[in-house]
């Protein structure tokens, strides 16, 4: 329903957006995260047909989002609710006065609207505030008000920009609920900082750094290439004369690059080391320790990839990206 292909944007000298290419299908909820300055707000406001790509082409639900010959972009933007991280509303106007508005706008008849507003008052708890200006509600509500905007014209594609900013756990937690319920049948991509909210709603994260896609894929898959591997082996008698020999044979077998860091130790007599490989490494790193550890004779009672969380993961691959290291996931 969201096809991105090769789209690259520019502010003058600054490459907001470099050659970004992606699908998102109908049914599922898409987190898509990055640090600020990323892209990730460009990239919006193109695919919303706000902005118009130097380069590439983006579609939704079908339709074309620049206007050509033979295309209109309206086609696109009334299969889209969108809602910004700051929602454009009129202070003065009344929620159910607002989003007959926005579905006026949007085309449907009187009687349709009088139906659609009813029910997204409804499915955002805000009948008991359709009556109240816009300028005296909460933040919460105020936010509750633009996420029933964007679905007012009942669109197959939402995006929605840190939809449950500024709202109370309570709220938090119904509107992460109905989110839910619209990604069941219609494409969903969802902007925001907070990653475990990613990790509990998402079935695919978008990760752009330095206007690059760097990864792709399930959370936990992405969170799981930790590029570090831990290791636990007993700790030798250390001496000025014969210190140990392991991180030098590890960094000999993985490359001058890689790095040691030791970790806490769970029991006396043991040492723990979290070892990231030289990035130009191209063999199975734990093989290769395994074997450094049995040519030294050190046995082993743990080796295996950093199980982490998808926040450091993705903290590494904005850190690579900022360096010109390529880091697709």
């Amino acid at each position: 329903m969201i096809v991105v292909k090769h789209a690259s944007k520019s502010f003058g000298a600054t490459r907001a957006v470099n050659d970004l290419s992606f699908a998102l299908q109908p049914g599922h909820m898409t987190g898509l995260l990055g640090p600020n300055g990323a892209g990730k707000t460009t990239t919006i406001r193109m695919i919303a047909g706000y902005l118009t790509p130097d380069a590439g082409s983006i579609t939704l639900a079908g339709h074309p989002v620049q206007a050509t010959r033979n295309a209109d972009p309206n086609a696109a933007k009334r299969n889209l609710g969108y809602l910004p991280e700051s929602a454009p509303l009129y202070p003065e106007l009344k929620p159910a006065q607002y989003l007959d508005y926005r579905a006026k706008l949007f085309g449907l008849p009187r009687k349709e609207r009088r139906a659609a507003v009813a029910r997204v008052l409804d499915r955002c708890r805000l009948t008991d505030m359709a009556h109240k200006r816009i300028g005296v509600l909460s933040k919460g509500y105020r936010q509750r008000v633009g996420l029933a905007a964007a679905i007012v014209h009942d669109p197959p594609v939402l995006i929605l920009d840190e939809p449950t900013n500024g709202l109370d756990p309570a709220q938090m937690r119904s509107t992460r609920a109905l989110i839910a319920e619209l990604a069941e049948q219609r494409t969903v991509l969802l902007c925001t900082h907070v990653i475990p909210e990613v990790e509990r709603a998402c079935a695919r994260v978008l990760v752009i750094a330095a206007g690059r896609l760097v990864a792709d894929g399930p959370p936990d898959e992405v969170g799981r290439r930790a590029p570090a591997i831990h290791l636990e082996t007993t700790a030798p008698p250390q001496s000025e004369t014969h210190p140990d020999p392991l991180p030098g044979a590890i960094t000999h077998a993985l490359g001058p690059q890689t790095a040691l860091a030791p970790l806490p130790a769970e029991h006396q007599g043991w040492v723990r080391l979290a070892v990231t490989p030289d990035p130009a490494f191209k063999g199975d790193p734990q093989a290769s320790i395994a074997r450094v550890l049995a040519e030294h004779a050190r046995p082993v009672r743990h080796l295996a990839p950093a199980a982490a969380p998808l926040e450091e993961r993705i903290v590494d691959l904005i850190d690579r990206a900022a360096t010109g290291e390529e880091a697709q996931a």
